[in-house]
């Protein structure tokens, strides 16, 4: 069990730092404490895990026209939500989720790549290996 608990929680510590660091970069970013940053980055991690995905598929025609471009509106309207659901976080406007989330997303894949070692063999298992059985 720990197996697979440890990287959801390095998950979301760097995605925890990555925030507090747009926060200290972006002045339209703002946490009220602690706890609203602890809750914001576990809920970004979910609104990424579920809400994102969801709305990749039905805005795939205009991500396709943009190559790709849309996404980073996307990733701008993730960090929207999150701000609109924790008391505590502020983010002021889109362009400025648009530059944080674009910050954050890059912040958190080099601090993936260093806390984990540029390892390609760190993921998050979310289905059994094919001929094995989860308990």
């Amino acid at each position: 069990m720990l197996a697979n608990l440890t990287p959801f929680l390095l998950h979301w510590a760097i995605t925890a730092l990555a925030l507090w660091v747009a926060s200290h970069l972006f002045k339209g970013i703002r946490f009220g404490s602690t706890s609203a940053l602890v809750v914001s980055a576990l809920l970004l991690g979910l609104a990424n895990a579920v809400v994102r995905p969801l709305l990749v598929v039905l805005t795939l025609p205009l991500t396709l026209l943009s190559f790709g471009l849309f996404l980073l509106v996307i990733n701008a309207l993730m960090l929207l939500l999150v701000a609109k659901l924790v008391d505590g976080f502020k983010v002021d406007g889109f362009w400025t989720a648009f530059w944080a989330s674009l910050f954050i997303s890059l912040l958190s894949l080099v601090l993936g790549a260093f806390v984990l070692g540029g390892s390609p063999d760190f993921t998050i298992e979310t289905s059994p290996a094919p001929g094995s059985v989860w308990l």
